[in-house]
């Protein structure tokens, strides 16, 4: 990716993360994320969401679970 295209996709995204539409603390710029099979560019991630998907392996149906697990605990 360029630096011309990692613009592009940073305004398009509004400069927030593509997951938690938080902007990336201290200045850093956002992780370009990526399909690890197909080398896709998915969006630009902050540094709590990119290893987020990184720790769950890209696996739907582990973050699926981790959804529930939190939704059993809500008031």
């Amino acid at each position: 990716m360029t630096i011309e295209e990692y613009d592009i996709l940073f305004r398009a995204q509004g400069s927030f993360c593509a997951i938690c539409g938080d902007a990336q603390a201290g200045g850093k710029a956002l992780a370009v994320d990526h399909d690890h099979r197909s080398g896709k560019i998915r969006g630009l991630l902050c540094a709590r969401c990119n290893p987020m998907l990184g720790y769950a392996k890209d696996r739907i149906d582990v973050l699926t679970k981790a959804i529930s697990y939190l939704t059993r605990s809500l008031p």
